[in-house]
């Protein structure tokens, strides 16, 4: 473990060897031009991984072997710890293709597809972020949510089959403090998605052209996801037409670079907060459902229940209702 890493997760309350782990896997170029850009995009995630302390592993760089990059990565996910705290990002950067029966992403050797991803994802048991850079990735969303997930894709559906730009603009945005929307001194997972897919459809405006990918987020598990243009800000103004609830939140919880104020919280008192915050987020969505009294009178505990919680946590300050 190195130094930067140690130091994190004991500022951050994390037991020993309870570590964030970022894994990256580079997928098959097809040509040296896309091959330099997957090499760009994954030592941007390298670097942010670093700072923020994270233990960082990359698939795919290295000559090729015997064992394939497909038998690499699940061997990878099996020796990771399942349990505990920290989380584990998966970052798939380079290209996938969709028949309409199976989803898949790209590799050296034999591709692997979003079912058998999800059939390697299920015993983890921590939380868990998958990031799909891919052409045709839509279809992951629909394997891969769960609870306590956040999936992000760069294409809705896999029929969005042309080279996706998305990857590109993730990779900068989660290191890049102009993405921190809030302004809290840190990027969330959520605020990388928005800035990159703000990023994705200005190139096409530029451009002049139609655009070919429409990047996805789901962390609610409810295996739908959700467009940027549903956000405002780094909340979600539109809501499903079947009631089902908004995404967003949790992966707002999500930084792979913590600011110092957040390091700086014991590791119970951040737990308590990421469920008081989603416990607001739910009782937002029943708004005009349940009496106004009711409504404001829950809320009102809500937040007495974080201001109290920030304050035992000085010198963090309370935030604003």
């Amino acid at each position: 473990m190195s130094v930067l890493v140690a130091v994190t997760a004991v500022l951050m309350g994390l037991a020993p060897g309870d570590r964030p782990h970022v894994l990256v896997v580079v997928g098959a170029a097809g040509t040296p031009e896309y091959g330099a850009a997957f090499q760009k995009w994954a030592d941007r995630w390298g670097a942010a991984a670093q700072k923020g302390g994270s233990e960082f592993m990359c698939i795919g760089r290295e000559p090729e072997a015997k064992e394939s990059d497909r038998d690499k990565l699940q061997a990878l996910l099996a020796r990771l710890p399942r349990a505990g705290a920290a989380p584990l990002w998966v970052v798939l950067i380079g290209h996938g293709t969709d028949d309409g029966r199976e989803a898949r992403f790209n590799l050296r050797g034999p591709d692997v597809t979003a079912r058998e991803l999800a059939d390697w994802l299920g015993p983890v048991k921590r939380p868990v972020a998958v990031v799909n850079c891919t052409s045709a990735s839509g279809s992951f969303v629909t394997h891969l949510s769960g609870p306590d997930r956040v999936v992000v894709t760069a294409t809705r559906s896999g029929s969005e089959s042309n080279y996706a730009r998305f990857g590109e603009h993730i990779a900068n945005a989660i290191g890049d403090p102009t993405a921190d929307l809030d302004k809290d001194g840190q990027v969330s997972l959520l605020e990388a998605f928005l800035t990159a897919s703000d990023r994705v459809r200005e190139f096409y405006r530029s451009e002049g052209r139609l655009a070919t990918e429409h990047a996805l987020l789901d962390d609610n598990g409810d295996k739908l996801g959700s467009a940027a243009d549903w956000f405002q800000g780094v909340r979600a103004v539109k809501r499903a037409k079947d009631g089902a609830p908004v995404d967003g939140t949790r992966a707002h919880q999500w930084h792979l670079i913590p600011s110092v104020r957040e390091r700086a919280l014991p590791a119970e008192v951040r737990k308590r907060r990421d469920e008081l915050e989603l416990a607001l987020a739910g009782l937002r969505d029943q708004k005009g459902r349940i009496g106004e009294d009711e409504y404001y009178a829950r809320v009102e505990k809500l937040m007495v229940e974080l201001a109290r919680l920030y304050a035992t946590a000085s010198p963090v300050p309370v935030p604003k209702p």
